[in-house]
């Protein structure tokens, strides 16, 4: 370890790289937003703190022990070209908060048949026989019950739905009145009226969410993903929801972002599209994790939230 290590700060918002708090012992903190400038500051680095790394730049990493990855996913930054040794960083705890009032407030715009409503407004007509429905009584399943779906599950629970869970060996969990392995995923799903994805990204989920798992919603529930697009078959989605197998879909996440202008989802009325803003990641929120983090490498402790690079996540 070098006497000062050298953080590279890599994005676009400089308060990320301000709200670093060095400790004592000092470190060099430099900033690159873009793939040039990190370019010509990435050999020196010993600690990277950053979203979306330029893969191809790892080549020149030699001096890099650590990546703290600023979001919820790390399926950007376990690529080949990141070098074994690197320890990877995630920042849990922060993203439950948003993605929960984000499932519960579009599983109320369906109950509360909000898009009707706002329709009979625009016509000036007085749609008093098409009541709103309750979310009690409703069922959530969850596929991936992590810190986040467990954030989500605790609060459609207070409003008194019924929350199933998929994991990986389906161990039970105080989040979910149920809990079923990914095996027996269908199970799950042939019960939910609002189904949330939330599996990462790894070499065993992409695409899992395919004509099977479509098939066995009921054709009234909908789906939510806010995951990552690859999690689900585009190709399977967009025939179900054509078809109205699925009563229809709410998507923060795709296989290409932005959504290209001409894509046949921006067209449907039964899909609601959202930028990717679910679980939006701020300097202020991701900054007391590397910061703690910070403090734990300079003093040789172990870092928290490491990544297994195996698993995936």
């Amino acid at each position: 370890m070098q006497s000062r290590p050298t953080v590279l700060v890599y994005h676009a918002d400089r308060r990320y790289a301000e709200l670093v708090r060095v400790p004592r012992r000092g470190v060099t903190v430099r900033i690159a937003a873009t793939s040039s400038e990190a370019a010509s500051a990435i050999a020196e680095a010993e600690i990277l703190y950053a979203w979306k790394f330029p893969p191809q730049l790892y080549a020149k990493a030699g001096r890099l022990k650590w990546l703290q990855v600023m979001g919820a996913g790390v399926d950007w930054a376990l690529v080949p070209e990141l070098p074994p040794s690197v320890q990877v960083t995630r920042a849990p705890g922060i993203f439950g908060p948003w993605m929960a009032e984000y499932v519960v407030g579009w599983c109320s715009w369906v109950t509360q048949r909000m898009k009707l409503y706002r329709d009979a407004q625009r016509q000036r007509r007085w749609d008093d026989h098409v009541l709103p429905d309750r979310l009690a009584g409703k069922t959530m399943t969850i596929v991936g019950l992590g810190d986040i779906g467990r954030e989500i599950a605790r609060v459609a629970r207070g409003l008194g739905m019924r929350v199933l869970g998929v994991s990986r060996r389906g161990r039970p969990a105080r989040a979910a009145a149920r809990m079923y392995p990914v095996t027996a995923m269908a199970q799950a799903l042939r019960e939910a009226d609002f189904v949330v994805l939330l599996l990462p990204l790894t070499v065993e989920t992409r695409g899992i969410f395919g004509p099977d798992a479509l098939g066995a919603m009921k054709p009234t529930a909908w789906l939510i993903n806010i995951a990552r697009g690859a999690v689900v078959s585009e190709a399977a989605l967009l025939e179900a929801l054509e078809q109205k197998r699925i009563a229809g879909a709410v998507l923060d996440v795709f296989d290409r972002e932005p959504l290209p202008p001409s894509h046949p989802l921006w067209r449907m009325d039964n899909v609601v599209v959202t930028p990717h803003i679910s679980g939006p990641s701020t300097p202020e929120a991701i900054a007391p994790v590397f910061n703690d983090n910070l403090a734990r490498y300079l003093a040789a402790r172990p870092l928290r939230h490491v990544v297994d690079r195996a698993q995936g996540y």
